[in-house]
């Protein structure tokens, strides 16, 4: 049997607006990651498209995360920094910030004594899922939990579900950061469907509740710069303005034409109703953020879609009752 390769032009490509600079991060080394201090003995990881985070303690090292794309990154830049500072560079501690794979798929890159922490439901989903390269958090917790690991305190929290049912806050307050997963990206605007997120309502309230934390140093888990809590200020008024637009765009796009071209297809003239309503409630999202939040020019559609189908199913806006 053979199989027939299929190429793409770059020319057929399309065109996107230039990336901010604002929106970059620092180069990175030869091995394909960089590593620096947040504060104290505090330090992340990226490799451009996500992060990770590390903690030197007398107890041994704490790592927040293992995306796979970094995978031995993360060993390599904790011995840079062990190497550099005189400190231990075992990992004795890995806490997982949710399930996915993109973020803690190298978790088992490190020893099975490694002592692994999570909330409740990151563990009943890892052992729904049976992946040998996330093994199971043994330890969990519900609602809050404060690690004092080497006379370090790291706090935990869960506060419903938003990106994923079990994604949690992990604050360092003695290290002036906080760290949460797949709801904000610095400078960027969110990559498909929110983030490809399972839950918009407490997608929205995440970055409120995030704030209410002391902290200056922010860890979004991807791409290559930390934030700030003027990000957070920017995302949410980013995602204030499409829900608005899309309430406007439900209100005001009229279906019938497509039910007048499709009468024995409902599912084609909805989808064109839809398809319409979307790019209604997406334009002036996009001519304001582009130049403003990377990729806003790719992605804005995108994540309309997925708020405005929340404002329908979740919060019951434009709902019609017949008669």
């Amino acid at each position: 049997m053979s199989t027939t390769e299929t190429s793409v032009e770059t020319s057929d490509l399309p065109d996107y607006a230039p990336v901010p600079k604002s929106a970059l991060g620092p180069a990175l080394n030869e091995q394909g990651y960089f590593v620096d201090r947040v504060e104290r003995n505090l330090y992340w990881i990226t490799d451009g498209t996500y992060q990770s985070a590390f903690l030197t303690t007398s107890d041994g090292v704490v790592v927040l995360d293992a995306p796979p794309t970094i995978g031995n990154n993360i060993q390599r830049a904790i011995d840079e920094i062990a190497s550099a500072n005189g400190v231990s560079n075992k990992v004795e501690y890995l806490v997982y910030s949710h399930h996915h794979a993109d973020h803690v798929g190298a978790a088992s890159l490190f020893d099975k004594s490694v002592t692994r922490i999570g909330h409740e439901e990151t563990r009943r989903l890892l052992l729904r899922d049976n992946d040998p390269a996330r093994p199971p958090n043994e330890e969990t917790f519900q609602d809050r939990r404060t690690l004092e690991i080497g006379g370090e305190r790291i706090e935990l929290s869960w506060f419903g579900a938003n990106h994923s049912p079990d994604n949690i806050i992990i604050h360092l307050p003695d290290h002036d950061a906080l760290m949460l997963i797949d709801i904000v990206n610095p400078g960027w605007a969110p990559v498909f469907q929110s983030n490809l997120t399972e839950d918009i309502p407490g997608y929205l309230e995440a970055p409120a509740k995030a704030l209410e934390y002391p902290w200056t140093h922010f860890i979004g888990g991807h791409l290559g710069r930390l934030g700030t809590r003027d990000d957070l200020a920017l995302h949410q008024q980013y995602m204030a303005d499409i829900a608005e637009s899309s309430r406007k765009a439900i209100d005001t796009v009229d279906y019938t034409p497509y039910f007048a071209k499709y009468p024995d297809n409902p599912w084609a003239a909805f989808r064109g109703g839809l398809e319409e309503t979307v790019a209604t409630a997406a334009a002036p999202v996009i001519e304001k953020y582009t130049g403003v939040l990377a990729a806003a020019d790719v992605f804005t559609e995108s994540t309309t879609f997925q708020v405005l189908q929340s404002i329908r199913l979740d919060l019951g806006y434009g709902s019609w009752v017949h008669p």
